[in-house]
């Protein structure tokens, strides 16, 4: 089977990171995201496409947001070096998935539809210990040990106004996005509500019938 390119739309909370880790093992592809792929390439040379930094570490050091015709030149720099991906955050408007047809032809786009009450419950459940970065649910992936439940903490943006309106912006900003690809035809939208596992199985037959 050739190596898939896919590509992943879902908000925040949806398991986007949970799939595409499956995805990345069991096809054997490249895991991108625009997050990865920019600290990845803080050095790269962005003159050409930049008038006042010459690299994106310059930009970020700086506090600015990094533009879209830097973010598309770096996926594309990433995009080049993997025979099949999964890619996700990019792209966040039309304008880069414009780009983004230019780059690659897609095998697949998956978008994970999770309704809003999962998305909170999910997202204001989340507790990171602070001295592993690692993260815990309160609900669904409870830490054991007691020393390490009593360090968990929630982060500033995990709780539910902040959640709610994280959830707000993503969907006002990728709607058009997956409108987008819903006109093409080549949306694939996954029910996201369900066990991981059952999402997992679906997601793996539906790429496996694109390639």
């Amino acid at each position: 089977m050739a190596q898939p390119r896919i590509l992943i739309l879902g908000p925040p909370g949806a398991g986007k990171g949970t799939q595409s880790g499956r995805l990345v093992e069991h096809f054997d592809i490249a895991h991108i995201t625009t997050g990865d792929a920019l600290r990845a390439n803080k050095g790269m040379d962005i003159s050409d496409v930049h008038d006042e930094y010459d690299t994106p570490g310059e930009i970020m050091a700086a506090g600015e947001l990094v533009p879209d015709e830097v973010v598309t030149a770096i996926v594309e720099e990433a995009l080049a070096d993997a025979d099949g991906f999964v890619l996700d955050g990019y792209p966040r408007n039309i304008a880069q998935a414009e780009a983004l047809e230019g780059m690659t032809d897609l095998d697949v786009v998956l978008k994970l539809d999770v309704s809003e009450d999962e998305l909170v419950h999910r997202l204001t459940g989340r507790r990171i210990d602070p001295e592993t970065d690692e993260v815990y649910h309160v609900e669904y992936d409870p830490a054991e040990d007691e020393e390490v439940k009593e360090r968990l903490v929630q982060r500033d943006d995990d709780t539910e106004e902040t959640v709610v309106e994280r959830l707000r912006v993503y969907e006002e900003n990728t709607a058009p996005v997956v409108e987008y690809y819903d006109e093409k035809g080549s949306l694939e939208r996954i029910d996201g509500d369900r066990a991981p596992e059952e999402v997992w199985t679906e997601i793996r037959e539906r790429v496996e019938s694109a390639v």
